[in-house]
């Protein structure tokens, strides 16, 4: 049995989808851009921190195929979509602020995932966010949304590098006072499979995210489940 379970926010235990699309929508439009995204769209652009996510956002306007969005600012350029590094600034500098004012007017817990988190606690088992949202959101969230559910959450701030970089998962367990053979991270996609590994946790995958079973097998995903009824027994070992 783990002593402690660290896991990601949007997509994962959170599905925020709904006010993530309105907010990148709202931004778009204040550019004067394409601006009627659905969400089936708009998560494949999150989960990489804010800057990456308004790039992708960015390089979806402009046309880029779903199968490209993660290379974006990568191995693809912005100026092949047709942006540039003043655009994200911008699209970050609207979005933000309406996200922040607009954050719970569709997002909910997944279904089965505040009874997961209850039978964890029960168990004398630790929970912990580690998330690329802003740490003010994931602050708000996880009180509002997960009251006395979790012991530890922590969001990108300037003082600790964004996932995947291991830098949240380690400050978490250094709080615990436990070692990566005590944890495991559950998440939804590609980065948070980087994280887990960069944080020497075995990672479970879940597929009601922002990333489809495929993609994460493509990945290197070695578990996947399909809902949190699945989870309890892994994680109960």
């Amino acid at each position: 049995m783990y002593k402690a379970v660290i896991f990601d926010m949007d997509g994962t235990i959170l599905n925020t989808i709904g006010d993530l699309t309105d907010a990148s929508n709202y931004a778009l439009a204040k550019l004067g851009k394409r601006h009627d995204f659905r969400s089936e769209k708009i998560k494949l652009c999150f989960g990489c921190g804010i800057d990456a996510d308004m790039e992708k956002v960015l390089a979806l306007e402009g046309g880029c195929a779903d199968e490209d969005l993660e290379y974006v600012g990568s191995t693809i350029p912005f100026s092949q979509y047709h942006f540039s590094e003043k655009d994200v600034t911008e699209l970050k500098g609207f979005f933000v602020p309406y996200y922040a004012a607009h954050r719970r007017e569709r997002t909910a817990p997944y279904e089965g995932i505040p009874e997961l988190l209850s039978a964890l606690r029960s168990r004398g088992i630790l929970t912990a966010v580690a998330s690329n949202k802003d740490d003010r959101d994931v602050q708000v969230l996880a009180e509002a949304l997960f009251p006395r559910l979790f012991n530890r959450a922590i969001g990108n701030h300037k003082e600790i590098r964004r996932k995947p970089a291991p830098d949240m998962v380690l400050e978490i367990l250094k709080d615990f006072h436990l070692t990566p053979k005590d944890a495991v991270y559950i998440g939804d996609s590609e980065v948070d499979l980087e994280t887990a590994k960069n944080s020497g946790l075995p990672c479970i995958s879940v597929d009601w995210g922002f990333r489809t079973r495929s993609f994460l097998l493509a990945h290197g995903a070695k578990i996947i489940v399909s809902s949190p009824a699945e989870l309890l027994p892994l994680l109960m070992g």
